[in-house]
């Protein structure tokens, strides 16, 4: 995918005013099956629809990176008591 500007990258990111800063808590599944903890910092749609997130899983995974949204490997979790 690619941005007006070129590929989504954290190098080449969406336009600042189209992205929505949050701090959203996810479980991630990786194609083994595993899971991490992590999380969402920020949203972006791109003109197709597709949603991005702005993802980091922990412990300390590197940098974020934008990666279109799969909620089928991507689960949000509560932010406040359930």
């Amino acid at each position: 995918m690619a941005t007006r500007c070129g590929p989504l990258t954290w190098d080449s990111p969406p336009p600042e005013a189209e992205v929505r800063w949050v701090y959203q808590p996810v479980e991630v599944q990786y194609p083994d099956g595993a899971w991490a903890l992590g999380r969402i910092s920020a949203w972006w749609q791109d003109d197709e629809g597709e949603q991005w997130c702005l993802l980091r899983t922990l412990p300390g995974d590197g940098r974020p990176r934008w990666l279109r949204y799969d909620p089928d490997s991507v689960r949000l979790l509560p932010t406040e008591g359930i």
